[in-house]
């Protein structure tokens, strides 16, 4: 059984598309990853493509989108509902309706840097990093020998690692 997850943020041009090419990558054949934003940028941030490349992802078919292409009947339903936007940085992250579970992996926004190119490329790296390591912890989980609640709480704990 194949399971889907969602990953959202606002502009779903940087932090969502990064968990989204990660989870693809390293989650196969068990699961799915979609990413979508409350308000897409439009674009796909070059520095995330740029990342995801210098970590031999792929980048192909990547787009930022809306949220709303999920919300349709022929949308693939989902399991799992991450937002990975940072409350610390007061951004508006979207709330899924729905049923799937759902937990916030807040990230900070490597979009948001004002810097040199080494230092936004070093943001997207942390961020890239953070994730990554979030994701790995998912995997591991032994999900199907656990109730939505305790799956709840896990997903919850690795969101503050």
């Amino acid at each position: 059984m194949t399971r889907n997850v969602l990953f959202l943020c606002t502009g779903n041009s940087a932090r969502s598309i990064l968990a989204e090419a990660i989870l693809n990558q390293r989650g196969r054949p068990n699961f799915t990853a979609y990413s979508a934003g409350s308000h897409p940028a439009g674009r796909v941030n070059p520095y995330a493509v740029k990342q995801l490349e210098i970590a031999k992802l792929p980048v192909a078919g990547l787009r930022s989108k809306s949220w709303d292409e999920f919300a349709v009947r022929d949308a693939p339903q989902m399991d799992f509902v991450f937002t990975v936007c940072d409350n610390a940085a007061n951004e508006s992250c979207p709330v899924w309706p729905g049923h799937p579970v759902t937990a916030h992996w807040g990230v900070r926004d490597p979009a948001a840097v004002i810097g040199s190119a080494q230092e936004i490329e070093r943001a997207f790296r942390d961020a890239f990093v953070t994730l990554d390591r979030r994701i790995g912890l998912f995997l591991s989980l032994p999900l199907a020998s656990l109730d939505s609640l305790a799956i709840k709480k896990q997903l919850d704990r690795i969101g503050k690692e």
